[in-house]
């Protein structure tokens, strides 16, 4: 049985008594909330890590993405993007990869990650056909399956899966004014697949064929959004909310099947309207696990894209957001490196972080009170342990030409705790 099976028929699995334990909440209250669709745990019954949930009343978890290109595909490279990744506290790591030998990157990953690894299995299937100097369009029904049960079947726990892209959301897209038609890589491979094969697409026509897969290995689909906007002038416009509405239809079809799904979100989306997106998208989809990227409020940061992300994320995960796919400053640029995927995965925690602090989740409350009593004792070791990036807190304290007192460089002798205390410090 999948984990929602298990779930709907009152048995608490071991994933459920590992993500309970690492959440510190009920089993059983977590074991409610998977069987309402609210939670999920991707894990392929092929692979063995610690499990972790995703969903209502738990931390918000922090995706990256990693992956090769058609003109750098060096797997030591990616294999160092997954350390750096899972180093800096990434929950789950997606392979994104499109060039080099894919079956061996993939097959690499997954024997080296200790957290959930997702994919997107048309990458590769298109890579095939270019491979073998086809387009896209070639691909058949069969192929585009035949790549999703070779992944699942190898153990990815999670797939991302573009099935909103219909004939119907392609015609409302046409009749929206957008400055950016669409900008998600395997939204628009499945868009090109429909214009030029006049068909509709097989991942939405044969739904039930992709559900029985997910069953069959118990992996999440991450419901595409590949109609989301690329700029924040085109939030929210018929095209992004119409895909929504399908999407939302999907995973109520889903849960009928007993497989575990959440849906992917934004983009690029403006500040004021954050909130709006996540309670929008709660009310479509009937409170399924929402995986946003970012959001970034602005379209100018790039080279620091990841903080841009850092503030959509934050607004989004404190208004219900439950997974942040992490931006790095490589985001519209280049391909990132280690160090790039380093600094996403920080941005994002802290994001991430903060957005647990307005969801009210104790163990974030109970780190920052910690930290306060820590900075308050002058006791920098327990700071260091509280700190998000605890390297770097550490590093710059070692350099500081103060590191052997107890005050920090910035006020030295003015520190204003200590005048405080004199100042409070009642007179013998």
């Amino acid at each position: 049985m999948t984990q929602l099976e298990s779930a709907r028929s009152g048995h608490i699995t071991d994933e459920m008594k590992q993500v309970a334990e690492a959440e510190g909440i009920c089993a059983d209250y977590l074991r409610q909330q998977i069987a309402q669709g609210r939670v999920v745990i991707p894990k392929n019954t092929q692979r063995s890590f610690a499990a972790r949930g995703i969903g209502k009343g738990l931390r918000t978890k922090v995706n990256a993405n990693i992956g090769t290109s058609p003109s750098r595909h060096e797997i030591e490279e990616e294999l160092a993007k997954l350390d750096a990744a899972v180093c800096a506290g990434a929950d789950a790591v997606m392979d994104l990869s499109t060039g080099g030998d894919l079956d061996s990157i993939l097959k690499k990953i997954l024997e080296r990650s200790g957290v959930m690894i997702g994919t997107v299995p048309v990458y590769k299937a298109v890579s095939r056909m270019i491979t073998a100097d086809k387009a896209c369009p070639d691909l058949s029904a069969d192929d585009i399956f035949y790549e999703i049960e070779a992944q699942c079947r190898a153990g990815v726990d999670f797939i991302t899966v573009h099935c909103g892209i219909t004939i119907e959301t392609m015609r409302v897209l046409k009749e929206c004014s957008r400055i950016m038609g669409m900008v998600s890589r395997g939204g628009s491979l499945m868009a090109e697949w429909i214009s030029k094969n006049r068909a509709e697409n097989p991942l939405y026509e044969k739904y039930d064929r992709l559900l029985e897969i997910a069953r069959a290995y118990d992996v999440t689909l991450s419901l595409g959004d590949g109609l989301r906007p690329g700029t924040i002038f085109d939030a929210h416009d018929r095209a992004q909310i119409s895909e929504l509405v399908v999407l939302g239809e999907l995973a109520q079809k889903a849960r009928n099947a007993g497989v575990q799904v959440m849906i992917e979100g934004p983009g690029h989306v403006p500040l004021s309207r954050i909130a709006y997106d996540m309670r929008l998208q709660q009310r479509l989809c009937g409170e399924a696990p929402y995986y946003v990227l970012g959001p970034l409020p602005t379209d100018i940061a790039a080279g620091h894209d990841h903080i841009a992300g850092a503030v959509g994320g934050a607004i989004a995960a404190a208004n219900g957001a439950d997974f942040l796919c992490y931006v790095t400053p490589a985001e519209h640029l280049t391909l990132p490196g280690p160090k790039e995927v380093r600094e996403g995965v920080i941005a994002s925690k802290i994001a991430a972080h903060i957005g647990d602090l307005e969801k009210g989740i104790n163990t974030a409350l109970q780190r920052d009170k910690k930290m306060a009593e820590a900075r308050a004792g002058f006791d920098w070791k327990a700071m260091f342990e509280q700190a998000i990036d605890q390297d770097k807190a550490r590093a710059m304290r070692t350099q500081s030409a103060d590191k052997d007192r107890d005050v920090c460089t910035m006020c030295g002798d003015f520190c204003a705790l200590k005048t405080y205390a004199r100042a409070t410090k009642k007179n013998k």
